[in-house]
């Protein structure tokens, strides 16, 4: 008469100094994956519109959030269909794409992308994906990403990413 109740917690990858006395390597001081919230926070992507494409709300709600605390003006798709009809409204500076979507993937989603010939065309495209291989790389760069990333996401990295892509769309002096 009653629930019971197991949480498993990913336990986070620590940078340890193999030379620090031992006290020290048994509680270091910084995650690997702890973001550098300083060179995070010297990134401005203000007046730099980003959409980006995930069928997982929370990751895409995660994007968003990562993107909009650098002023990133943001713009969300569920799916390849709805960036497409974003697209045939609205132009982005940077597009950030799921590839593992149902229905149409992210691999046909920037063809598409680049087939129509519009403002959108050369738009610059981050490639989000659980694949990590250099394959899944080349397949990414081949199908008309510039960039590809490994989920989970890093957010200097994104960050990093995004801003690099929007800097080259932009005019010199702008």
């Amino acid at each position: 008469m009653g629930a019971t109740f197991r949480v498993v917690l990913p336990v986070m990858a620590t940078a340890v100094d193999p030379t620090a006395p031992t006290e020290t390597r048994e509680h270091p001081a910084r995650s690997i994956t702890e973001p550098d919230v300083e060179a995070i926070s010297a990134i401005d992507l203000a007046g730099t519109k980003v959409l980006v494409v995930d069928d997982e709300p929370d990751a895409r709600l995660l994007i968003q959030r990562l993107l909009e605390d650098r002023h990133a003006s943001v713009l969300t798709a569920s799916s390849a269909a709805e960036a497409l009809q974003m697209l045939q409204r609205e132009s982005a500076d940077v597009i950030v794409s799921d590839i593992g979507m149902p229905g149409e993937d992210g691999f046909s989603l920037i063809r598409r992308i680049r087939a129509i010939k519009d403002r959108n065309a050369a738009t610059p495209a981050v490639a989000l994906t659980a694949y990590a291989r250099v394959e899944d790389r080349v397949k990414a760069i081949q199908a008309g990403f510039q960039m590809h990333l490994s989920k989970p996401v890093e957010p200097m990295e994104l960050v990093t990413m995004v801003a690099s892509l929007a800097c080259r769309q932009k005019p010199a002096g702008e």
